[in-house]
């Protein structure tokens, strides 16, 4: 599993809207791409969000990088154009415990 984190940090002033764009808009279009098999917007304080999106392997997320990511990153930057900082990171699942298994 391949997981796809976007960390956001942003003047708090920008809270609300951010969450109603997130939820509204850009994590349902997101979705819809079919690339993803789960997604995740977490808030660590104020002004500061994570969005995690589970993929099945590295080529599928290559497959959103290059043909649907330019789109939704243009429409987002339209919404929230300054006040707001990006940094991305991609995590190769190695293992995971779940309720009594382990993989």
């Amino acid at each position: 599993m391949i997981s796809y984190e976007v960390t956001v940090e942003l003047e708090p002033a920008l809270s609300a809207a951010y969450i109603a764009y997130m939820r509204d808009r850009h994590i349902p279009d997101l979705m819809a791409t079919g690339c993803f098999t789960a997604a995740e917007l977490d808030q660590d304080g104020p002004g500061r969000f994570r969005q995690r999106y589970l993929s099945r392997d590295q080529a599928v997320l290559d497959r959103y990088l290059a043909e649907h990511a330019p789109g939704l990153r243009l429409d987002f930057q339209q919404h929230f154009p300054a006040g707001i900082a990006i940094s991305r990171a991609v995590w190769h699942e190695l293992a995971r415990w779940d309720s009594g298994t382990n993989r």
